[in-house]
């Protein structure tokens, strides 16, 4: 059965097609001067793709808390101990959030289809939360631990710059 697919059409996007799942639908954004057969030829392999990705499994929650685990030993000396790291599907302003006092962290499903070395920033990211909740200095001393920072931050405001979310910074 095929999903319910919203194409939005962008002046600004001169060659690039992207595609992502939101709120149960499909969004595949296109250049405006697509015709129409490049659009259906596009939504095609837009949806060829997410399907492809999907069949290569997603990470479960467990394997995130494991993964949580081993990147508060590798970089917050095993200080950070989340009381439980889950996948969400409804976050849509931001890649994660901690709760500091219940010591949790959900990390958005949107991640999933992202390279490991992104997850694990925006996991770093809210494990570091759990040593100290605001974003001042001390925050990013841990933060900036992990060798792509930087890189994933670039990588994190270019998704959303290229779907028009408003996600602020990465958090």
């Amino acid at each position: 059965m095929r999903p319910e697919v919203e194409v939005r059409r962008s002046a600004r996007r001169t060659r690039t097609v992207s595609a992502y799942r939101k709120d149960g639908k499909v969004i595949v954004m296109i250049p405006a001067r697509f015709t129409r057969a490049e659009e259906s030829e596009w939504v095609d392999t837009m949806l060829g793709k997410l399907e492809k990705t999907a069949q290569r499994g997603r990470r479960t929650d467990e394997q995130l808390m494991k993964r949580a685990r081993e990147m508060s030993r590798e970089y917050l000396h095993g200080k950070a101990r989340p009381a439980s790291v889950r996948w969400v599907d409804n976050m849509n302003s931001r890649w994660g959030s901690c709760t500091t006092g219940e010591g949790t962290i959900r990390l958005s499903d949107r991640l999933q289809t992202m390279p490991v070395w992104v997850v694990d920033y925006v996991l770093l990211h809210e494990l570091a939360h759990l040593l100290e909740p605001s974003h001042n200095q001390r925050f990013w001393h841990w933060v900036d631990k992990y060798p792509r920072a930087e890189r994933a931050k670039g990588y994190l405001e270019g998704v959303a710059s290229a779907a028009n979310l408003d996600l602020g910074d990465c958090d």
